[in-house]
Order: C-alpha cells, then sequence, then structure tokens
C-alpha cells in the first residue's frame, strides 16, 4: 500500500544570512504635523516682524529722513522715483505717499490700541463683576451686552460718531465703546470657569471680601485669556477705522490714515491706482499679522468659550 502523507513544505529561505548585510530601513519623513507647526511658526515669526516695522516706523516717524505728511514736494500723482521722499509717487495734492503711508500707520495703529485697551478695561471689569457677583448685576449686564452686539456694528459706530463729531477722540472713544461688549462677554466667561477653583473658594471660606477675591485671587487668571483677543480686537478697529474714513466720517483731513487715503485716491484707480494699491496692501498685512499673531495667542493660552 502507497504511503499518501504529503510531505512538509520545504522551510522559507532567510531573507539574509546571518553574517549578510541587514536591509536598508525605511526612508523616513517628515509627518504632516510637523511641517505643519514648522510653517505656522514661520508665519508667526514673519507676522511678528510685520508689526515690529510697522510700530517702530510709525512711533519714530518725526525722526526719519522724509517730509511732513502735509508738505508738498512735488506735482501731483507722480509714480514711484528713486528719491526717498517720492519713492512711493505722490498724491492728488503732490504730497508724499511714503510719508503720508508712515504718519498714517501712527494714526491707524493709536486708533487700534487705545480703542481695544478702553474696551478691554471697561469690559474687562464689567465682566469680572458679572461673572463673580452673579445675580441682578449679571442680568443686567448680560442683557446691554447682549443687545449692543445685536445692533449693527457699523450702523452703531456711525450714530456715535455722528452725536461726538470726527476728531481723533471721539473715534477712538466710539471704536473703545464699541468692544466693551465683547470684552464683557469673554471676561464673564473666564470668571465664570475660575470662580469655583479651590483657591477662590478657600479664599472666600477665609473671609475674603468680593473685590479683594475678584481682583487678587480671579483677574490675575483671567487677564491673559482675555488679553489674548486684543491682537484680533485691534484688527477688527482698524477695519472699521478705514471703512469710516472711507465713508468720510473719519479723521479729518490732511490728518492721514490708511482709510483716508484709499477714500481720496478711490477717483484715480484708473490711472494712478498705486495710490490705492498702496495703502490698501499695507492695511492688509497689517491686519493678517494681527490676525496670525492673536490666533497663535489664543492658542497658547487655550481660552475656552464654553461658558459663553
Amino acid at each position: 500500500m502507497k504511503n499518501t502523507t504529503t510531505p512538509p513544505p520545504a522551510p522559507a529561505s532567510a531573507p539574509a544570512s546571518a553574517g549578510g548585510p541587514a536591509p536598508p530601513p525605511p526612508a523616513v519623513t517628515a509627518a504632516p504635523e510637523a511641517r505643519g507647526k514648522r510653517s505656522g511658526k514661520i508665519l508667526v515669526r514673519l507676522a511678528i516682524g510685520w508689526l515690529a516695522l510697522v510700530g517702530l516706523l510709525a512711533v519714530f516717524a518725526d525722526l526719519l529722513p522724509i517730509p511732513s505728511y502735509d508738505v508738498r514736494i512735488d506735482s501731483p500723482a507722480l509714480g514711484p522715483s528713486w528719491d526717498l521722499a517720492g519713492l512711493l509717487g505722490t498724491d492728488a495734492v503732490g504730497r508724499s505717499t511714503l510719508s503720508r503711508l508712515i504718519y498714517g500707520a501712527r494714526v491707524s495703529l493709536a486708533v487700534g490700541v487705545v480703542s481695544v485697551l478702553i474696551g478691554m478695561v471697561i469690559g474687562g471689569v464689567l465682566g469680572l463683576l458679572a461673572g463673580y457677583l452673579r445675580g441682578w448685576f449679571e442680568k443686567v449686564v448680560t442683557i446691554v451686552t447682549d443687545s449692543l452686539l445685536a445692533y449693527p456694528p457699523l450702523v452703531l459706530l456711525l450714530a456715535i460718531t455722528s452725536t461726538l463729531g470726527s476728531s481723533l477722540r471721539s473715534l477712538v472713544i466710539s471704536l473703545g465703546l464699541l468692544c466693551v461688549p465683547s470684552f464683557a462677554r469673554l471676561a464673564r466667561a473666564n470668571t465664570l470657569a475660575f470662580a469655583q477653583r479651590e483657591f477662590v473658594t478657600a479664599s472666600r471660606a477665609l473671609g475674603g471680601r468680593p473685590l479683594r477675591i475678584i481682583f487678587r485671587e480671579i483677574l490675575p487668571n483671567v487677564v491673559l485669556p482675555v488679553a489674548s483677543y486684543a491682537f484680533v480686537f485691534a484688527a477688527v478697529v482698524i477695519v472699521a477705522e478705514g471703512s469710516l474714513s472711507f465713508l468720510g466720517m473719519g479723521i479729518p483731513p490732511p490728518s492721514p490714515s490708511w482709510g483716508g487715503m484709499i477714500s481720496t485716491a478711490k477717483d484715480r484707480l484708473g490711472t494712478q491706482p498705486h495710490l490705492v494699491f498702496i495703502p490698501a496692501v499695507t492695511m492688509f498685512l497689517t491686519i493678517f499679522a494681527l490676525n496670525v499673531v492673536g490666533d497663535r495667542a489664543r492658542t497658547r493660552f487655550d481660552v475656552r468659550e464654553s461658558a459663553l
């Protein structure tokens, strides 16, 4: 009788002998997340560099070898030249576009910074008190802030500016008041998150007064998350100032601002487009840089809006 048992399969040959060279390791490529983080860091650094450049030019504009923003240097609407004063050409009156751009940066940045500080201080105090005291005070603050946020901001801004008049002071005050409701909501949301923490409960149990607890215990933990939104609000304020200047409700001439430069040159867009594009691109880059830095700051401090 024949043996029908199937012989066992031959063992597979080893990929390489014990003494042979080891197979090359697989190529290691950078993860997309790592590349994204590096690109984000580069973008943040470029944004910070641009803001630093604009800020330094605005602060030290009087020390630069350029004419004043209201001095006529040449014929109207000239193109760029190799002269420093005429590097970006002249406007419709013959004034240096470079000078007006730099002095306009001083106005736009001053409006953005001071208005945001006004809104952050007033809105922050209201939000802190509302988030800690609760009760009727919180209800009043919530109703007022929600009502102001529901109103069209440009219409509200036009109403306030029409009442206060067209000047740098009235523009700063009106834009600052426009920032108050948003900062109040942010401060209230962060205060609600910290009001029940152990260190606040311990301070309350030891007989701490409400104002002392608010400004000694809660404020140091709330100020950085709330302040991280200041860059984004500054960008919004610069856009609002430019919109008002474009509508003729901004800073009166001859004081320059980026929005005012765009408004003055809009009729020459077909013949001298650089008079519009130069301030528009400068405003765009500044607003973009503020948003990039603001997003980075919000990510850094992990601002949460779950309590809004």
